[in-house]
């Protein structure tokens, strides 16, 4: 696996895990702001990609946060989640781990309360959509 990547099997299809993990989001107070059918895009221009989907999702609050802390860290969100079927027709979710994302933009030591809050609330809502 990718450094600061987290991957989750889901129970469900592609589809229900990408909805699922809509709702999850939703349900926890933050925003969808797109969804982005990847093999969708691919049959358009007549390839081939097994399920692939990316959610973008947050909370501007607390991204506004971790932007004041390094503004450059904005080129990472809002959040993504990919959810993606391998070539056994598994389902997975993927989505980079804040706390390697923290390190990588040298955010501030003060932001770190924000940042676990953040953490905890991303694998709730993970694991919900998988479960």
């Amino acid at each position: 696996m990718l450094e600061g990547l987290i991957t989750l099997q889901s129970s469900h299809g592609p589809k229900e895990t990408a909805n699922r993990l809509a709702a999850s989001v939703r349900n926890h107070g933050m925003t969808v702001f797109s969804r982005i059918d990847h093999a969708a895009a691919a049959t358009a221009v007549g390839l081939d990609l097994r399920s692939t989907e990316v959610l973008f999702f947050g909370n501007p609050k607390a991204g506004t946060l971790l932007m004041q802390s390094e503004q450059t860290i904005g080129l990472d969100l809002p959040l993504k989640a990919l959810v993606w079927q391998d070539e056994s027709s598994e389902t997975w979710i993927s989505y980079q781990d804040l706390a390697w994302l923290a390190k990588r933009y040298l955010l501030s030591p003060a932001i770190q309360p924000t940042l676990e809050k953040m953490c905890s609330l991303i694998k709730v809502v993970i694991d919900e959509a998988a479960g």
